[in-house]
This record gives structure tokens, sequence and C-alpha cells, in this order.
């Protein structure tokens, strides 16, 4: 590049970053906002803890295939308008779900009743699965337009900082959905603050996806711009769409074992921390005795010790690792397992800060793989599949929802908290082995095809 073709590449990296680091913060606006406003859903509606993690597991089973799907098809689409229409349907789907109980009414004439009641069950049910398969098109497109903007010797550290709005976004909407549920109270006619909870979340989404529109573009050559240099693997440059798209596919991701490894990885990541995220207000407050309100900063908190531990992570890497993101985890998910336990073992009386610290130190180290396994798959994969690999290793992140969801939920109404945290810290012992799997691995399939381990 030029001298001003670079200056002008640098503004369209940094703008791009944090366009979508927004963009993506504002997709768990509308999806995270269900933890908070399950104890709500619980107490006016009635519903058991069971079903909500019904609600959970087909949500994150439906949105792990949506992924993948969505993958598929964002590494051959205009990331830009895929990413902001994707986002302002999640909104709208977000805000049907939280006139539940009117459409319910509206249905079947009545207030109360099982066929109300179910009435209202299946159409939240379905709302929520109808979000769950829109929230596919979030992370697809990130991958694809970062991969493009970021050369692969600097992508474990800046995207483990664009990697800071998983938990930006998770911990504003806790924190705002917290205030809501401890302030607003209940109605008349169970008008709920939990409904609020989705409305709020949503206008605030909606409006994020015309910003995507009005900030974003898809790739260098869209603003005039050359490609990055030396992110070709060998033949990309003469290989022409269709058939040939479909054997690179083939090789890079699907008979790719790297890829499939960091994909079981992922699924015992993702356990562990959908346990904290989805689970943690209900878990704090009824294994800990911690308020709503406490109960929505200390999950915050988790989130914000989550972004040090991503930022350190992909640092860590790139310093030290030479790229190999692969040995930072099992590093992480050795220390999520330690604070996991220690967690656990503090007593209900136990002081608030020191309920904080364990459980930020867990975040902290939990955020590290769940950055960098995207990292890895992008790298593995290439510039050119980096969307399908992270479609495929977000289906197995998401069908981590039959334990975090449904699974963990039964197991704290009819066993007790106490074997949810058994569960939790063998889920994060289960992941380090996974990573080990891959310790020889090279740190990325640019130039030589597939990496070997």
């Amino acid at each position: 590049m030029t001298p001003e073709q670079a200056k002008r590449f640098k503004y369209w990296q940094t703008r791009t970053i944090l366009a979508t680091m927004v963009g993506y913060a504002l997709f768990y606006f509308v999806r995270k906002n269900f933890s908070l406003a399950m104890p709500g859903l619980e107490a006016d509606l009635g519903i058991s803890k069971t079903s909500l993690g019904v609600f959970l597991t087909l949500n994150g089973l439906v949105y792990g295939f949506s992924r993948f799907l969505n993958g598929i098809l964002a590494d051959r689409m205009n990331a830009r308008w895929y990413m902001a229409v994707g986002l302002g349907l999640c909104a709208l789907a977000n805000f049907a779900f939280g006139f539940g109980e009117d459409v319910s009414y509206w249905i079947t004439g009545e207030h109360t009743g099982d066929r109300f009641t179910n009435t209202m069950i299946l159409f939240m049910g379905v709302m929520w699965v109808v979000n769950g398969l829109l929230q596919g098109t979030g992370f697809p497109p990130c991958a694809r337009l970062l991969t493009h903007w970021i050369p692969p010797v600097q992508l474990a550290t800046k995207m483990s900082v664009w990697n800071t709005s998983h938990s930006i976004g998770a911990g504003l909407v806790v924190i705002l959905c917290g205030y809501i549920m401890g302030s607003l109270g209940s109605g008349p006619d169970h008008v709920g603050a939990w409904k609020w909870c989705f409305w709020i979340p949503s206008a605030i989404a909606f409006a994020g996806a015309v910003g995507l529109v009005v900030f974003l573009r898809d790739t260098p050559t869209s603003v005039g711009l050359p490609e990055l240099e030396g992110t070709e693997t060998r033949g990309e440059k003469s290989a022409p769409k269709g058939a040939e798209h479909k054997a690179f596919l083939m090789k890079h991701v699907f008979r790719n074992p790297l890829i499939w490894i960091l994909g079981f990885a992922n699924f015992f990541v993702y356990i562990v921390r959908f346990s904290v995220l989805d689970w943690g207000p209900s878990l704090l407050s009824q294994s800990k005795g911690v308020s709503m309100e406490h109960a929505g900063w200390l999950v915050a908190m988790f989130e914000i010790a989550g972004i040090l531990g991503m930022l350190f992570s992909g640092w860590a890497t790139d310093r030290w690792l030479k790229g190999r993101a692969h040995r930072t985890c099992v590093f992480c998910m050795a220390g999520a397992a330690l604070f996991v336990f220690a967690f656990w073992q503090l007593p209900s009386d136990a002081p608030i800060w020191l309920l904080f610290a364990t459980l930020c130190a867990a975040g902290f180290c939990i955020y590290g793989p769940q950055a960098l396994i995207g990292i890895a798959a992008a790298n593995q994969a290439t510039k050119r599949a980096a969307a399908t690999a992270n479609g495929l290793t977000g289906l197995f992140g998401y069908a981590s929802t039959l334990v975090s969801g449904v699974g963990l939920g039964y197991v704290a109404q009819h066993y007790g908290w106490s074997w949810a945290y058994v569960g939790i810290l063998a889920m994060a012992v289960a992941g380090m082995a996974v990573f080990l799997l891959m310790w020889g691995a090279k740190a990325d399939g640019y130039g030589s095809g597939v990496s070997e381990a």
C-alpha cells in the first residue's frame, strides 16, 4: 500500500472494529436480557425452572444451528447489510415476546386457566426460538469483516479487543434489566417489570441496526483499498467460486481436525460461561442469598472481568505463544475450574466483596477461551472460510445449552444448586482436556494448507 492508502486503511479498520463491537454488543441486549427476566417470569407467570431451561435450550440450539448456516452464507454476502438487518429483526422478535400475555388473551379471551397459560408459553417459546434463529446473523458477518480488515499476525490482539463486545453488551444489559426488575415491580393484571426487560433493549437494538448501515462497509475493495497482503492460502488467488469454494471449505473446515477440536472445546467453554450468564441471577439469589440488584451487578462484574481476561489472553497469545491461542486456552480453563470451585465453597453469609472477587476471577479465566476459539478458528480456516469455521465451532458452543439450559435447570430444581456447581466444575476440567489435544498445532493455516497437530 501507499502511505495514503495505509492511512485510509487504518481509519476504516478502526471504524469497522468499533462499529462491529457496538453492533454485536447490541445483539446481547436482545439475547441476555432473558436471564434477568427469568425470576419475574417465574414469579408472575408461574413458569418453572425446568420450563425456563427449555426456553434457554431451544434458543441456544436454534442459535447454534443458525450461526452455522449463516456462517456459510456470510462468507459470500455483504456483511454490512447482513448484520444490520439481522439485528433489526432480533429487536422485533424481543418486542413481540413482551406481549406474550396480551397475545394469549387476544387468542383465548381468558386471563387465566390452562388454555391461556399453554397459549402464552407456546407463543413466548416460538418468539424466543425465532430470536435464536435471527441471532445467528450476528457473529458470522463480524468474523468475515474482521479477517478482511485485520492481518493474521495482529488478529489475536485486536480481535480480543473486539471480543469485549460480548461482555460489554451482556454486562450493560444485566445492569439495565437488574434495575428494571428491582425498581419497577409488578403492576395490576400481571403487567410485570419483566416485560420492560424486552421492550427497552429492543428499542436500543433497533437504533443500533440503523447505525450499522451508516458506519459499516464490507471489504477494503468496497472503499477503493487493496486487500491485505499475505493472507492468501495456496491456490486462493486463482480459485473461482462454486465448486472450488466448496472444496476449499471441505479442506480447511470440515476435514480439518483442528476445527473439530476447537468445536468440541467450545462446547465445554460455553457450558461454564452460560451457566453463570443465564442462571447467574437465580443462582446468586437462591444459593447465596444475594438481592436482585446485587445479582445484576455481580453478573455484570463477571462480564467486566471477562473483558480484562480477553484482553490479557489475546495479548499473551501474541506476546509469548506466537499466536497459538489454543495453548492459552489450556491455562485459562484450569483457572476457571479453580475459581468456580472456590466460589462454590463460599458460605451464603460470605462478604459480598469475596463473592465479587471469586466470580470475577472465574470470569477473567473463562472469557479468554471464549474469545480465542473464534480467533483460532479464523486463523486455521483462513479469511476465505473464517465465518464458516466460526459457524461450526459456534454450533458446538450453543449445543451446550442442552446442559447449561434445561440440564442445569432440572438439576437445580430437583437436586439443588450444589450439584449444579459440581456439573459446572466438571465441564471446566473437560474443556481443558480437549484443548490439550491440539497443544502442538501451528498458529494458522495460511500458506501451507491445513495445519498439522
